[in-house]
């Protein structure tokens, strides 16, 4: 079953979301653009999709170095613009969905027999997006980003929150990729089978919209 999730993990998605990175020489063009770096302006009000880079997988570890925890190959944010100003900036954008398929989910959580599903709670999420590749995911005003995650056991399911402030990721126009590197959470409810912290790690490419590769400038 498909859930919305992270978590961004993300990630929500944060999230999440847009992609690109370094260079700010596009005089007058815009922060978001499609094509090229220098191209065609995200206009706002347009979606941005991206799915996991091929071949990655998204992961939500109880450390930020350990292996313990939940892999996902399959995962997908949906943001749309909501500013593009000229570049250098920072363009805005509305996270409004960060889905992760519970088939593709795996975990090796002792006394843990498999995954449910995992949600995204509290979305949108708002994601700036700067001319240096810097990606910032924050919830509402007196919200937080939020994500469910229901586990499967010998004892039936369990419900483990977690919740974080903000979410930090980078974008890269090397491939037109958003990452996120062990951005944590922390447990604010559930049983002791869920892990007191949760790092999320996940890499979204390419990121498009209407088809054509975002760039950050």
């Amino acid at each position: 079953m498909r859930m919305r999730s992270l978590l961004t993990l993300a990630g929500a998605v944060t999230a999440l979301t847009l992609p690109t990175a370094v260079p700010a020489s596009a005089a007058d063009g815009a922060v978001l653009t499609t094509g090229s770096v220098g191209g065609t302006a995200v206009a706002a009000g347009e979606v941005l999709t991206a799915p996991l880079a091929s071949g990655t997988a998204a992961t939500f570890y109880s450390s930020a170095t350990g292996t313990s925890g939940i892999s996902c190959t399959s995962s997908q944010f949906t943001a749309a613009v909501t500013d593009n100003p000229g570049a250098p900036g920072t363009a805005t954008e509305s996270v409004t969905a960060h889905t992760f398929d519970s088939a593709s989910c795996t975990t090796n959580v002792v006394g843990v027999l498999g995954v449910t599903g995992i949600t995204v709670n509290n979305l949108p999420y708002s994601a700036a997006v700067a001319s240096d590749g810097t990606v910032t995911v924050t919830p509402a005003a007196g919200s937080t980003i939020q994500t469910t995650v229901v586990l499967r056991t010998l004892l039936g399911s369990i419900n483990c929150v977690y919740q974080a402030p903000s979410l930090a990721g980078t974008a890269s126009n090397a491939d037109n990729t958003i990452n996120f590197s062990s951005a944590q959470f922390t447990k604010v409810s559930g049983s002791s089978l869920c892990f007191a912290n949760g790092y999320f790690t996940a890499k979204y490419a390419p990121v498009t919209a209407g088809g054509a590769a975002v760039y950050v400038n």
